[in-house]
């Protein structure tokens, strides 16, 4: 799977979010640093929201 993920550098490194999953950033002093961050991130997040979702009754929606 593929996130969009944005960048923003400062004197401290880089901050890098994805916009698609809410709260879900992270950090690096470089830019290879805070993406392969933001990749543990993302998949933390996944497996929470995994954790959070079992024993619910979900359905999947297609968007065009």
């Amino acid at each position: 799977m593929k996130y969009r993920v944005f960048l923003k550098k400062s004197e401290e490194g880089y901050a890098v979010w994805c916009p698609g999953l809410p709260g879900c950033w992270s950090q690096g002093s470089t830019e290879t640093e805070a993406l392969a961050n933001i990749t543990d991130a993302i998949q933390v997040y996944l497996a929470t929201l995994d954790d959070l979702s079992k024993d619910r009754e979900v359905r999947y929606v297609e968007v065009g």
